[in-house]
């Protein structure tokens, strides 16, 4: 093998050293000397010999020529045999080394060992397991950053997995970066699950690049990772670019006043989103407001859950006004909002004209009775009214909410209204 290689290095040196521009004439010549050393000088004796006039010499000369010239013809075919052959063997061999090396792996599994081994971490055996499945669910494993770097590596050319749940896995913001660049090139995965990941403002812009360029992903929940209102100006304009994302779930974060703005905005402008959930955060005051507006210039969301904010009266009366300008929402959680009875009534100025809105939950308010009852009213002096369920827990009411509540119920047999109490039943029941 090793003569072999070294003819054949010795065969191919002297073709590409002829080819370089940069070769002088005198290291050719010595090339050529060491290629031909002996057999031409040999040749060249006979040669001369025969123009000598002298019979004998010649007759010499081309006897000893053709002798020459069969111990040549003889080595030439028996190194040629040997180069062929050692040639080719090493041609079969090369090439069933870079099969092996560069062999396709359908699976990925290969690639996620490599990643684990590269990155320094443990392989996950369920992901070795169920990394052909349509979902993968992976919760509370403990990841980490590097944990889903290395997962990421095969999810990029990963055909089956169509629904990934990885909540609660501590990936952070690198963590969270990995599977956004992930997310840039899988075409197959329509949902996904990033919930209490802690990615923060970092991962929030990782993932806002990511949406500006997934057209699949229909499905993503952001919750509890720590989102602030400098998270909310990268998710804005995500939002306006995207038109496939059609679930949103940002619950569960630090948004606050200026998120509200900025989601405000993006929600006017946005074409795709059905269902919003802002639950859990602290929008109030301004953003409140500016949030209401978008939300009434918006025509494609059909279910929005604004509950654990503090919208207020303010917040409601901008609620109030959205309703009247919507025409598509039919669900609002508005629970938990420190709403006062002015502001109840002033959303319910919104029900009395809304055609669309079949839920309202208004649970846990300081609305009174009062409130309550200025909702239901609105609903009563609706005749186009698809409202389908009141809901104000926790919210004690009268007698004279009941009656309207049994006027109303023949109006709209489907209507159900989900009530705290009433006032004096308990010594009703007493007596």
């Amino acid at each position: 093998m090793v003569l072999g290689k070294k003819l054949a290095k010795e065969t191919l040196l002297p073709s590409v050293l002829e080819d370089g521009d940069a070769e002088t004439e005198s290291e050719k010549l010595q090339l050529g000397e060491q290629r031909l050393s002996g057999t031409e000088v040999d040749m060249r004796g006979p040669k001369d010999q025969r123009s000598c006039p002298e019979g004998n010499v010649l007759d010499r000369g081309e006897s000893e020529g053709e002798e020459k010239e069969e111990e040549e013809e003889n080595e030439e075919e028996e190194l040629g045999g040997v180069e062929c052959v050692i040639s080719d063997e090493d041609y079969d061999t090369d090439l069933e080394l870079r099969d092996k090396k560069e062999a396709y792996d359908p699976t990925g599994q290969t690639c996620y060992m490599e990643a684990c081994e590269a990155l320094q971490v443990v392989p996950a055996s369920y992901f070795l397991r169920h990394m052909q499945n349509s979902q993968l669910s992976m919760m509370h494993r403990g990841l980490g950053p590097q944990g889903t770097k290395a997962l990421a590596v095969p999810l990029v050319t990963n055909t089956s997995i169509l629904r990934l749940n990885l909540q609660d896995n501590w990936m952070e913001g690198m963590g969270g970066a990995a599977i956004a660049e992930m997310l840039k090139e899988n075409c197959y995965i329509t949902e996904v699950d990033l919930s209490d990941n802690n990615l923060g403002d970092y991962g929030a812009r990782a993932i806002a690049g990511m949406l500006k360029e997934n057209s699949t992903l229909a499905s993503l929940n952001l919750s509890g990772n720590n989102f602030t209102d400098r998270s909310a100006e990268h998710l804005g304009p995500a939002l306006i670019t995207n038109s496939k994302l059609q679930h949103l779930d940002l619950s569960h974060n630090a948004l606050g006043e200026r998120a509200g703005q900025n989601l405000g905005d993006s929600l006017s402008e946005n074409t795709g989103l059905r269902s919003l959930s802002l639950a859990w955060n602290c929008i109030r005051g301004r953003g409140a407001v500016m949030l209401a507006n978008g939300l009434g210039g918006n025509i494609f969301l059909r279910t929005v859950d604004l509950s654990f904010n503090g919208f207020g009266k303010e917040g409601a009366i901008a609620l109030g006004q959205a309703l009247k300008e919507n025409t598509v929402l039919e669900e609002l959680n508005v629970s938990n909002n420190r709403i006062p009875p002015e502001g109840a009534i002033h959303l319910a100025m919104g029900i009395k004209v809304n055609k669309t809105i079949k839920s309202l939950n208004m649970g846990r308010n300081p609305i009174q009775n009062a409130g309550c009852y200025g909702i239901l009213k609105s609903v009563q002096e609706n005749p186009d009214s698809a409202m389908e369920a009141l809901v104000f827990t926790d919210i004690t009411v009268n007698q004279d909410f009941e009656d309207l509540y049994t006027a109303v119920k023949e109006m709209f047999p489907a209507l159900t209204v989900h009530r705290g109490g009433r006032v004096g039943a308990f010594k009703k029941a007493k007596a």
